[in-house]
């Protein structure tokens, strides 16, 4: 039986009253359940972790190297929207910031021509590890599709729908994996792009934003200051995706 609660999370009584609706409509009866495995990220812990607490600032290194269109946009330092361009778009929250361990939780719709607007929302368990100077991703996402019809036929065609899911999972943490590894065997180069950026993806928002120091223009001296990425500190918060 599944538990009431999910395991990952601290008691209820830590989190508002539309986080514990949105976790428990979720828990209760998802249509799909996956576990994927990313690619390793080959870059220092602390750097590669500066970039996923900064979904925004990737996201835009992301579509100044083409590797994807998706936009992020900062609510507060907790809550994202999201759009991947493509029919998709929500918003999302980090509930968990332990230091191996991120869980989200979002909410979403995508449009298509055949199915019209599906809704629907997601819990995301992303654990991390290190390993020969990598870092290891494993993403669990537990997904309820609100459309009757929609859910049915994913579970239907599970494994058509399971692999789906799992390439659009497995997509957000690649890019982010490229993105580390661009900023620390790169560093010149993602400096500029950085000090240039029009955006500004994270401006205002004081540690979060990735940052870059004239001293710390070689790969050594980007390891030495974590990247070269100054990082908001760990705390039970809020993000996920649809």
């Amino acid at each position: 039986m599944t538990p009431a609660w999910p395991k990952f999370l601290v008691s209820r009584d830590a989190f508002p009253p539309d986080v514990v609706s949105a976790v428990e409509h979720v828990w209760s009866e998802p249509t799909l359940r996956r576990t994927v495995q990313g690619p390793p990220a080959r870059a220092p812990f602390d750097a590669y972790l500066a970039f996923v607490d900064t979904p925004d600032v990737t996201a835009a290194a992301a579509r100044f190297r083409k590797l994807a269109r998706y936009e992020v946009e900062p609510l507060d330092d907790d809550r994202y929207v999201a759009d991947d361009r493509d029919g998709a778009r929500g918003m999302y929250r980090v509930l968990v910031r332990e230091p191996n361990r991120r869980v989200m939780v979002s909410w979403g719709q995508h449009s298509g021509s055949i199915l019209g607007t599906i809704r629907g929302s997601a819990l995301t368990v992303l654990d991390l590890t290190t390993h020969d100077d990598a870092v290891e991703q494993t993403l669990t996402a537990y997904v309820r599709i609100d459309n009757r019809v929609a859910a049915a036929i994913a579970k239907l065609l599970v494994p058509l729908f399971g692999y789906l899911a799992d390439r659009k999972l497995v997509e957000g943490i690649r890019v982010s994996a490229a993105i580390a590894e661009w900023a620390v065997e790169q560093p010149a180069e993602f400096c500029a792009w950085l000090a240039q950026e029009p955006s500004a993806p994270s401006a205002g928002r004081g540690s979060s934003r990735p940052s870059c120091h004239a001293e710390s223009r070689t790969r050594g001296a980007i390891e030495d200051r974590t990247g070269g990425i100054t990082r908001r500190p760990c705390r039970i918060a809020q993000p996920a995706d649809l």
